[in-house]
């Protein structure tokens, strides 16, 4: 039997939403510098061509034309190098039999890596279209899955911990986790954001899991249209910004110990870890710190960013002396009544029409039961 009757047929559109759903893993042929611009849930870079070959081939494409571009890259890939790639990809395949393949457009790159494959024991499967139509796939059926999910909007003032009631919902979307940063001025964790299509891809395979489970009301934290520098999609902009509203309240002393612990205390924590030294880590915060503050400066105003650096100056010194973390509170407190709750109560009357009720974690949680039991009736 030929090794061409090996390979199992190509996986089509109308199997993409269960293939992102299955979680089956995806080896994704394209040069890294195209994998770093965006990929898959459950992709790994296991490219065809380097960088480099990528380069060379397209080159001879656009002055050969594509017979001589077939040849250079057989040239180029060839030998231990060759052997060297299918390595790579005979051992993921041992350790996870179920992969599938995937070039930019399921063309020629998946083609010769599929019979490579199939010619060394190994029949896979590709994705037809490949990256560009499970990419066009992805942003499709998230504007259809906004539409079709009823969407309810988390709200409340900075530091009232949001994020940790939204996680008590039954059902929701952390966009903050998704974006890998929490959102304010302040927000920027140690390791760095995905890419933009690396989070609109964990957003529509957020979405499809939830509408897999039904279509009941799916709660989103408010955000801006950047978390980060991870921008929100369009539709679902506009869908937060036709939702119904929940306000979260919380005492203004408990809101800046719990910034205090996120954004300073479990951040310095943070960076020891990673770092391996107490002076990189104390830096390493303090610049951020410093570089958070200089970005909000014009809002703030001249006076306002003046005293704010002052306290925060302050605070780092104190830190840096004693290792004490509380006089970090004055900066943080000052930042919450000068610049962050004005802010948000301006946001807020512009949508109050919207709002269905105000209060605490507790009482936002039986409103929200409430209603979606009614909702089931």
């Amino acid at each position: 039997m030929g090794a061409s009757k090996l390979i199992p047929a190509d996986i089509t559109a109308e199997q993409f939403d269960q293939l992102l759903l299955s979680g089956r893993p995806l080896i994704d042929l394209r040069a890294p510098i195209e994998f770093s611009r965006g990929a898959f849930p459950a992709s790994v870079s296991l490219p065809l061509m380097s960088d480099t070959e990528r380069e060379l081939v397209g080159t001879c494409y656009k002055q050969q034309g594509q017979e001589a571009a077939i040849a250079l890259g057989h040239q180029l890939v060839q030998g231990e190098t060759k052997q060297a790639r299918i390595d790579a990809w005979t051992s993921q395949l041992d350790q996870h039999p179920t992969s599938v393949i995937y070039c930019f457009r399921g063309g020629l790159r998946s083609r010769i890596t599929q019979q490579w494959l199939a010619e060394s024991g190994y029949p896979v499967a590709l994705v037809a279209g490949g990256y560009k139509a499970l990419r066009q796939h992805c942003l499709m059926r998230t504007e259809t899955l906004l539409k079709q999910l009823p969407a309810i909007v988390l709200s409340g003032r900075t530091g009232t911990g949001k994020t940790g009631v939204l996680a008590g919902f039954p059902r929701f979307v952390d966009l903050e986790k998704l974006a890998h940063h929490r959102g304010s001025s302040f927000g920027k964790h140690f390791d760095p954001q995905p890419s933009q299509i690396d989070f609109e891809s964990a957003l529509t395979l957020a979405l499809l899991k939830l509408a897999q489970a039904g279509n009941a009301m799916v709660a989103f934290e408010d955000e801006s249209r950047l978390i980060g520098r991870c921008m929100m999609p369009e539709c679902l902009q506009l869908k937060l910004k036709q939702s119904p509203i929940l306000v979260l309240e919380d005492r203004l002393e408990s809101r800046v110990e719990r910034i205090l612990d996120e954004y300073v205390i479990a951040a310095m924590e943070e960076r020891e870890k990673r770092l391996h030294d107490p002076q990189l880590a104390f830096d390493h915060l303090a610049h951020g710190l410093n570089q958070s503050l200089y970005k909000i400066r014009k809002r703030l105003g001249g006076v306002n960013h003046t005293q704010a650096q002052k306290l925060l100056a302050n605070a780092l010194a104190i830190q840096a002396d004693t290792g004490a973390f509380e006089a970090h509170r004055a900066w943080i407190q000052f930042l919450l009544e000068h610049y962050y709750d004005p802010m948000y109560d301006y946001q807020l009357s512009l949508k109050s029409e919207r709002v269905k009720i105000c209060g605490t974690s507790t009482q936002l949680t039986t409103w929200l039961a409430d209603n979606i039991a009614a909702a089931a009736c």
